[in-house]
């Protein structure tokens, strides 16, 4: 079991796919969400749900990790966003099935109350996004040295996420653009003996670190 993770705690359309495979193609093992116990316990690196929402229980139950935000301008994440919660809206609000239960509670706890109008509002979905902006600053606030915040758009992030978990040589400088114009499958097309599975063929489980939630 590694002890020392790195969380991706970006909410989702921040480009978290691509942070994602840049940290197999650097040898990391690494999982895009994460729903079973083997996935914690085989992952080096884990991003999405239920990531962004438990940071701060992830913390406390494997102390010495590192958390890495991402940032994304408002003008490019509102709209990308809005087109995923509406696509996922229906099986969100269903009571008879649709998502796991940990993927629902986190999206319906950053975008509440997960309304078709609340979705529809740009000043809603920034509210949501600078929320949990907040939460991270003040979480992390004396700490910095274990929070990496980056916008993969800037110059200059690549080589700053290298810093962060100290890597010293790359054949890249920069990261690979993926899930362009609102597709969400790049992460299904990597394959890498670094990808650790999300669920257990389809399967989820219970996690130690909500034990005691």
């Amino acid at each position: 079991m590694i002890s020392n993770k790195i969380f991706i705690i970006g909410l989702p359309r921040t480009a978290t796919t691509s942070v994602c495979k840049a940290m197999v193609e650097l040898g990391f093992t690494t999982a895009h969400t994460a729903y079973i116990q083997k996935t914690f316990d085989q992952a080096q690196v884990i991003a999405d749900t239920p990531i962004f929402c438990d940071y701060q229980q992830l913390d406390k139950f494997y102390p010495n990790s590192k958390f890495i935000h991402l940032k994304r301008e408002m003008n490019v994440w509102v709209p990308s966003i809005r087109q995923l919660l509406e696509r996922m809206l229906h099986n969100l609000q269903r009571t008879d099935g649709g998502f796991n239960p940990y993927l629902r509670r986190c999206y319906h706890d950053i975008f509440q109350p997960l309304t078709a109008d609340n979705i529809a509002s740009d000043d809603f979905l920034i509210e949501c996004y600078q929320r949990h902006q907040q939460g991270i600053e003040a979480y992390f606030k004396g700490r910095e040295q274990d929070l990496l915040s980056i916008d993969v758009s800037q110059a200059g992030s690549y080589q700053a996420l290298l810093d962060f978990v100290g890597i010293t040589d790359s054949d890249k400088d920069d990261f690979e653009r993926v899930n362009i114009g609102g597709k969400v499958t790049a992460w299904k097309q990597v394959e890498s003996e670094y990808k650790v599975e999300s669920t257990r063929r389809g399967r989820i489980d219970k996690l130690d670190y909500l034990e005691n939630k």
